[in-house]
């Protein structure tokens, strides 16, 4: 695992970019980005056990597709850390920055890793965490405005009240991004049956 230590740099300006057509999901063009699952903010959570359960299934198959993964912990002095289940799933096999910014976009560790993965051609940002109103959708719409596709996955993200949830997701479709649920993502990650990836995740979506 790959420990960013907190380091509030500046902010960059947004760049405009050509709007991309929307496409499927692909493995070779992925990364996941898991935030802020973290003890003392699930516990306000509606639906925590759900969110926790679908990042767990989002962190599995990525780990076992070769997919990278990025954590965001808030403030983890005050808000602890990751929820156990989804830390073991991650089994230090990836990237974690601490934050105060709400959009990961704008903490400098986290952007930085995102666009590295971008160079290397993983423009499709795959999302799960908390709250689904704040810290995702901010994520989410800095990272469309910075020429990512993103990806937020509604099963695996949560908001304390059901009213922020859905408003969430309402504006960030009207915002471009793409709301997706964890059994679409992992069948097109997989592309198709009878091939040793789809053994390998079948037993996550049964």
């Amino acid at each position: 695992m790959i420990r960013a230590s907190t380091n509030n740099g500046p902010r960059r300006s947004r760049a405009t970019y050509a709007t991309v057509p929307p496409m499927l999901l692909s493995r070779e063009k992925s990364q996941v980005l898991i935030v802020d699952v973290q003890d003392k903010l699930l516990k306000a959570i509606n639906g925590a056990d759900r969110v926790i359960d679908r990042c767990v299934r989002l962190v599995i198959a990525a780990r076992k597709l070769g997919i990278p993964i990025t954590m965001s912990e808030q403030y983890p002095q005050g808000l602890g850390p990751t929820h156990d289940s989804v830390r073991d799933a991650f089994a230090n096999d990836g990237f974690v920055a601490d934050k105060t910014e709400f959009s990961c976009m704008r903490n400098e560790m986290l952007r930085d890793r995102l666009h590295a993965l971008r160079r290397d051609g993983r423009s499709q940002v795959v999302i799960g965490g908390i709250e689904a109103h704040v810290c995702v959708t901010q994520t989410a719409m800095d990272l469309e405005s910075q020429g990512f596709e993103a990806f937020v996955v509604a099963d695996a993200v949560g908001s304390r009240a059901k009213s922020s949830y859905k408003l969430a997701l309402s504006r960030l479709q009207k915002s471009s991004v793409d709301i997706v649920d964890s059994e679409m993502v992992l069948f097109e990650w997989m592309e198709r049956a009878g091939t040793p990836e789809f053994k390998a995740l079948q037993a996550l979506v049964k």
